[in-house]
This record gives C-alpha cells, structure tokens and sequence, in this order.
C-alpha cells in the first residue's frame, strides 16, 4: 500500500473509530489522523502477529477491520492519558 494510501486509511479508520466510541474525545482532524495512522499501523502489527494478516491492500475488508480495531485502542489509550476533560475545577 502506498504511502498516501496508509493516511487515508488512517484518517478513516480514526474518524470511524471516533464514530464507534461513546463520548466526547478531544482534538481535531489532524489528531484524529495521527491517532488514525498510528491505530493502522497498531493493527497492521497485532494482525500480522496473531493473524498472520498484515495491512496489505486498501480496499481488503480484513485491512480495514484491523485499522479500525487498532484505531479503537488507540482512541481508548488516548482517552486515558488525556482524561475526559469534563472535570470541574473548584
């Protein structure tokens, strides 16, 4: 897949994942594409590694569910490091 190809597919996967995930999580487009890629490559890894199916072809259903599957960890992992935001300060 090629370069391009990869950020598109991330910045789907996170604005999908974003979707997918109650709650508001915080920053725009560019982190949603950043969260996105990095997601893409998180599942690319763990299906290569446990599924012996790496992210190889941009329109493979498989490719998209691991981009999309990595995306949601990310998101969530982003989400605990950030916090929620909606705390009240005294």
């Amino acid at each position: 897949m090629s370069f391009l190809g990869f950020l598109l597919l991330g910045l789907i996967a996170g604005a999908i994942a974003k979707l997918i995930l109650p709650g508001k999580q915080g920053g725009g487009w560019f982190v949603t594409l950043l969260l996105g890629v990095v997601g893409a490559i998180l599942g690319g890894w763990l299906g290569g590694l446990l599924l012996n199916r790496p992210l190889t072809e941009f329109w493979d259903l498989g490719t998209w569910a691991l981009a999309i599957g990595g995306s949601i960890i990310v998101l969530l992992i982003y989400g605990l490091i950030v916090g929620r935001g909606d705390k009240v300060q005294d």
